[in-house]
């Protein structure tokens, strides 16, 4: 399965001339907005390069949201889950009207954030704790906290955000919001000790989050764009035991607006929304009508061999 030429070049074979492995849409689980690739903040590995000064990706408007929420309920989904990520959410001034419009359609709302300034603004603030006595435990607020020490945190996101991140944690946890928290994989901790670092922390903090469950605790595989991985045929699915149904394509779809573009459009998923071949269309009855071929490193590293999902 280890291309021996270009590899990622055709999106319907693979280096070898193989077959390459596509996902086709099998039902909603997942519908996420990004509002936006910028943040507070400036990664060393951020997968989406948000920083402070990239908008490739524009704050979405509710304007732009509305038509989607619109054709999930003409098209019959039942509530499902609606995720917000960014950039920051916090700094679309949009955002506490995104997450209610997507709540009063009853659906389960999933806002990752580093829970750092932007989200502790006062109006802010009180924008999440309206939302909060309107909809109680339909609004989930994941933060993301790269490592339970705060060295290897701070070694990611700068010097300081550890320490900002747990304050706006300790904040979400006194007035009463369902958490959870997303950390990495990148310094090959073993999965065992890193969860017992994360309850540590968790313990110490008295927060309300199950560090066994990987819905609340999620730990992401790492993605390298450089990093040679095989590519993935239909073979694979049978040879590594994995089920395409279970990835994120089969049952996700990301909407996003670019800058300078008309209006907003929809990718395949949350890791890809720069790459031409995976904007699949305007509409979700669109993006959803053909399979996804699997034409990226991201598609092997995160998602068949890395088992990673960023729905709850």
């Amino acid at each position: 399965m280890i291309a021996a030429g270009p590899a990622f070049c055709d999106p319907f074979l693979t280096a070898k001339g193989e077959a390459r492995a596509a996902v086709a849409f099998a039902g909603w689980k997942t519908l996420w907005f990004n509002t936006g690739t910028l943040c507070n903040i400036a990664c060393i590995n951020c997968y989406i390069e948000s920083t402070p000064t990239n908008d490739r990706l524009v704050y979405l408007t509710p304007d732009d949201v509305a038509p989607y929420l619109d054709e999930l309920e003409t098209g019959g989904a039942q509530p499902i889950e609606v995720g917000f990520t960014g950039g920051e959410p916090f700094m679309n001034p949009h955002v506490i009207e995104l997450l209610a419009m997507a709540l009063a359609r009853g659906h389960r709302v999933l806002v990752l954030t580093n829970a750092m300034r932007p989200m502790m603004r006062p109006r802010v603030q009180a924008g999440l704790l309206d939302l909060l006595a309107r909809h109680g435990g339909q609004l989930v607020i994941r933060v993301s906290l790269d490592h339970h020490t705060e060295a290897l945190h701070d070694s990611e996101r700068g010097a300081g955000s550890f320490a900002e991140a747990l304050a706006g944690i300790d904040w979400l946890q006194a007035h009463g919001f369902a958490l959870a928290l997303a950390g990495r994989t990148v310094w090959g901790e073993d999965e065992g000790d890193s969860r017992a670092g994360y309850a540590a922390l968790v313990a110490a903090h008295g927060w309300r989050i199950d560090v066994t469950s990987p819905s609340q605790l999620v730990l992401f595989p790492e993605m390298k764009p450089r990093q040679d991985v095989p590519e993935i045929t239909p073979a694979c699915w049978g040879i590594l035991k994995v089920d395409p149904a279970d990835m994120m394509c089969a049952s996700s779809r990301m909407v996003v607006r670019h800058k300078g573009a008309a209006r907003a459009e929809v990718a395949a998923c949350t890791l890809l929304p720069y790459d031409p071949q995976f904007s699949l269309g305007a509409t979700l009855d669109e993006a959803t009508s053909t399979p996804v071929q699997l034409n990226h490193r991201f598609c092997a590293q995160f998602c068949v061999l890395g088992g990673g999902s960023c729905s709850a």
